[in-house]
Parts: C-alpha cells; sequence; structure tokens
C-alpha cells in the first residue's frame, strides 16, 4: 500500500518534478509534461508508459496497475491502485514514467543511460 503523501513525495523527488493542479485531480510534471497524475478521493494514480513497460507493469496484476480502459489506455496512461500496491513496485513504476517523458538531460542525474 501506498500512502497519498508517500506517492507525492516519490513524485517530487525526481529532478525537475513540479506538482500542478489538473482538472479535479494533482498532475505530477517535468518540462511541463504530465508523468503522473493522482485522484485523491479513489486513492487512485495514473502514470504515463510506453505501451511496452504497460503490458510489463500490468502484468504483475490487473487489479492493481492497468491500462485506463479507453484511448488514453491505448497511449500508455495507467491506473495504480494505491491501496493495494506494494510501494516498490509504484516506485518502479513512476520513475519508469518520469523518464517516459523527462527530457533526456535529466538521465544523468538519475544514472540513466
Amino acid at each position: 500500500m501506498v500512502s497519498i503523501n508517500s506517492f507525492r513525495q516519490m513524485s517530487l523527488s525526481f529532478p525537475e518534478a513540479t506538482e500542478e493542479p489538473h482538472f479535479e485531480k494533482i498532475s505530477f510534471r517535468v518540462a511541463k509534461k504530465i508523468f503522473a497524475t493522482l485522484d485523491i478521493t479513489n486513492k487512485q494514480a495514473c502514470i504515463k508508459l510506453s505501451e511496452t513497460d504497460q503490458d510489463v507493469f500490468s502484468a504483475f496484476d490487473k487489479a492493481i496497475i492497468f491500462p485506463v480502459p479507453n484511448k488514453w489506455g491505448k497511449q500508455g496512461w495507467t491506473y495504480i491502485n494505491l491501496s493495494k500496491v506494494p510501494k516498490t513496485m509504484c516506485a518502479d513504476a513512476l520513475k519508469t514514467a518520469y523518464c517516459e517523458v523527462a527530457p533526456k538531460r535529466l538521465f544523468s542525474i538519475l544514472n540513466i543511460d
């Protein structure tokens, strides 16, 4: 399980990550691009993954991590049930989402090639 505060802290731990409103949710962005949103009411996050990464993370348990069921899901947007996801898996998925949209210049800060 991942608390709302833990998800927020993880999201903001990435270089140049910011928190901004996004309709009725909270968004986390890097270089003005959203890599995650947070729905506090439903204790659910939504992250941006590649199709391949979406398949990999969804294979863990489709009740915990699963594609958004519409055209957004086909673009890689993926829900995470924060009440059920293990913290390490959430952190891995969130880092993957950040790397999906972050400028390559920030990868050296994260020790990613």
